[in-house]
């Protein structure tokens, strides 16, 4: 853990009740993003907490590869989006995380990028969503992760 990192403080307080985290995996941590403006957005957190893909050992680096792209089918395959935006950029929080943005046929602005979406910036910062719901969501991707794994 490194002091002042907001995600490594962020997994210092998980437990295994907290409504958004879905799953802990060997080199990361699967969990519901506070906002739901795209429902199922998904960020899977690096355990490392570095700034760079090539800062990780290179076994490391190819199985959280790996272990993003199974979180990312599950995501698929849970809430049955259009297109799946994958997004990795760390300009705010230079810790490893992987954005996971389902996008939908109703998306208002479906050629570009979320972070243009003036609505989804402006949402509140927490889930959009009410508690049932967003449990709902956690068991889908949960039951779709762990179906994944199983077959592999």
């Amino acid at each position: 853990m490194t002091a002042g990192c907001e995600i490594c403080e962020r997994i210092a307080r998980f437990t295994p009740d907290n409504p958004y985290l879905v799953a802990e995996l060997e080199t990361g941590y699967a969990v519901l993003a506070d906002n739901q403006f795209y429902p199922g957005y998904t960020i899977f957190l690096a355990k490392r907490c570095v700034p760079e893909l090539h800062d990780l050992p290179r076994a490391e680096r190819s199985r959280f590869l790996e272990e993003m792209a199974l979180v990312a089918e599950a995501v698929f395959r849970a809430f049955a989006p259009r297109k799946l935006n994958y997004e990795l950029l760390g300009n705010g929080v230079p810790h490893l995380h992987w954005h996971l943005f389902p996008r939908y046929e109703d998306d208002p602005a479906p050629q570009w990028p979320v972070w243009s979406n003036q609505a989804f910036l402006d949402a509140p910062r927490r889930t959009l969503i009410d508690a049932e719901q967003l449990e709902s969501q956690r068991e889908l991707l949960q039951r779709a992760l762990t179906q994944l794994q199983a077959s592999r």
